[in-house]
């Protein structure tokens, strides 16, 4: 049984879903984004990234899995854990594999796991019907050149008479001041008629981009059967098992600390001053020794080289 299907329907609703024993999927808001260069408009969405710490189970995809597919609850975990680790084997005899609409997962030079979001699927459901596109440059100079090509190229050309007589004479300059006139009243009217081309082109865009401002705006996302809400059943455990990131002695630089972990996704913790005044912060807790340990492990070689363990029933 595939579980990929489960995790992109969790991520429509959560910024959250942890696999257990593998890590979690984080989604983060990218607004609407412009590139001048490519008059190119790319709409709202979710950045998807991966933190290979966090493997505690939640219990948010196997209540999902258990009532998509009428299993139990131990059932669902156990088809969770056989997928982790089909994951884990084709990394290691591969070095890839691809969680569909999700991502692809790689190993570098360093053995460690490398995430490529995917990006054909917006996870951002005010986002639903939206789709980038390209708009063509606005041309305004076409016609003035036009009119500049046909003047060099075709100019007006006045061929004298030989004088007969002076009543001749008259209506050549009545004639000659006509073309004067017919000549400059065309010019005016062409600009005015360039003027209003103008006017109406900036009229046409502005009109667009409010349609366009409108359409995010207004955009909505509707499911025709939507997802029951979930209700968690995991049992409690114990988790006398801690990593800790540091023990401060101000409580102001424990709260940055925490506030930090928090934002890098870990379940971090805040403990009470301990015996010697200091403020530990925690990672995280877990129910397991070897589970801590590793975590502990991956830790220390990725972000914290300081991390360590504490035993205790807090």
């Amino acid at each position: 049984m595939k579980i990929e299907p489960y995790i992109s329907q969790l991520l429509y609703r959560y910024q959250c879903v942890t696999v257990p024993g593998f890590g979690a999927f984080l989604t983060e808001f990218q607004s609407a984004q412009l590139d001048e260069n490519a008059h190119s408009f790319y709409p709202p969405k979710k950045l998807i990234s991966f933190n290979p710490f966090i493997k505690n189970n939640d219990g948010l995809l196997a209540n999902h899995l258990a009532q998509a597919e009428k299993i139990t609850y131990e059932v669902a975990v156990s088809v969770i854990q056989n997928e982790v680790s089909n994951w884990k084997t084709k990394i290691q005899e591969f070095g890839h594999f691809t969680v569909k609409n999700i991502g692809e997962f790689r190993l570098n030079a360093e053995k460690n796991i490398v995430f490529v979001p995917a990006d054909q699927i917006n996870y951002l459901k005010e986002s639903f019907g939206l789709s980038s596109f390209i708009s063509p440059v606005v041309k305004r100079e076409v016609y003035k050149e036009e009119v500049e090509i046909v003047e060099e190229t075709a100019p007006i050309l006045f061929t004298p008479e030989k004088r007969k007589s002076n009543k001749a004479l008259r209506y050549a300059a009545i004639v000659t001041v006509s073309l004067g006139l017919t000549t400059a009243l065309g010019y005016k009217l062409y600009d005015n008629y360039l003027k209003q081309i103008e006017q109406e082109t900036l009229l046409v865009q502005s009109n667009v981009q409010k349609k366009i401002n409108q359409k995010i705006q207004e955009a909505t996302f509707f499911i025709e059967n939507p997802l029951p809400a979930v209700t968690l059943t995991v049992p409690s455990e114990k988790m006398p098992y801690h990593v800790v990131a540091g023990a401060f002695r101000l409580e102001s630089n424990a709260e940055k600390a925490y506030q930090s972990l928090l934002k890098l996704g870990f379940k971090a913790k805040r403990l009470p001053a301990n015996k010697h005044g200091l403020y530990p912060v925690l990672y995280g807790s877990y129910p397991s020794y070897s589970e801590a340990r590793e975590t502990m492990k991956s830790i220390q070689k990725l972000d914290n080289k300081d991390a360590w363990l504490l035993i205790e029933e807090l």
